[in-house]
């Protein structure tokens, strides 16, 4: 017997433990527990963004986020209650304790990740397209080259569909003149954020007009607990949640119910994730 080796493996079964304890001492699970307590889950949520998540004629707050939100507190065994939150002030109202947890159209991003408990994998994704008149038929980012193309000043995309597509960019002080802009065709198309874009078009003033493209360079969003909790039940738990809806298809179903365009990111995340058994 190789008694050396057994000390050294108690040795390591020993800290393990240690930092399983030092791990779990950390997690007081304090906003689970409140929730799981009143039976209640207050969630922070867009209610100027649709369809992802506006006021109803009623006054309540909908859309697809808010369905997610709905999908989180049943799997849970609470209540609902949505908050309306700006971007200005959404993991403020997080950090503050003002809400529980957060879906708002949330970029995933690194200096976010040390204020929010962001968890994976991330629900749903945001990149670059066009708004662009359906008679004009736009099928490829290579149709825009040496074209006159609306954008907004100072927005990435500028830059980056200027060097990739040769575009001509017709740079605007904010969002309503660029899209006045395409209306009175002083450019062929409107660069943006396809969220943004996807917004527009279920508004219902924008009927002669499409999203053609395939969205470029995504920027995934991210669902946030408190930054605390992110490691500890909560956590966990949402992100299971998050992995199940994409192995499901259950978020490919919520984005064709609110008529949101299919995005590739979740038809990748549903194969990626799927069940080997069928």
């Amino acid at each position: 017997m190789n008694f050396k080796k057994i000390a050294i493996a108690g040795i390591v079964a020993v800290s393990l433990g240690a930092i399983s304890s030092v791990a779990q001492a950390a997690c007081t699970n304090d906003v689970w527990n409140k929730v799981m307590k009143r039976g209640k889950m207050v969630v922070g949520v867009k209610a100027d963004y649709k369809p992802w998540g506006y006021r109803n004629t009623d006054g309540s707050i909908v859309g697809m986020e808010i369905d997610l939100a709905q999908a989180a507190a049943d799997a849970m065994g609470v209540e609902l209650e949505t908050v309306a939150v700006q971007s200005s002030n959404r993991m403020q109202f997080l950090e503050q304790g003002k809400i529980d947890m957060m879906i708002a159209t949330m970029s995933d991003r690194a200096d976010r990740r040390e204020i929010v408990g962001i968890v994976q994998p991330n629900y749903y994704t945001s990149g670059t397209n066009i708004m662009a008149p359906k008679a004009l038929g736009f099928k490829q980012w290579e149709d825009l080259r040496g074209k006159p193309v609306c954008g907004k000043q100072g927005a990435f995309y500028n830059e980056v569909v200027t060097e990739r597509y040769g575009v001509d960019i017709v740079a605007f002080t904010g969002n309503a003149e660029a899209k006045q802009a395409l209306r009175d065709k002083k450019c062929v198309a409107w660069v943006y954020d396809d969220s943004s874009i996807g917004s527009d078009l279920s508004s219902g003033e924008y009927d002669d007009f499409e999203m053609p493209l395939a969205s470029e360079d995504d920027n995934p969003w991210g669902l946030a607990v408190p930054l605390a909790e992110k490691d500890c039940v909560f956590g966990h738990f949402m992100s299971g949640l998050s992995f199940n809806m994409h192995q499901s298809g259950q978020l490919i179903a919520l984005e064709e119910k609110w008529g949101i365009q299919a995005t590739q990111y979740l038809q990748d995340k549903n194969q990626a994730y799927g069940d080997w058994i069928k």
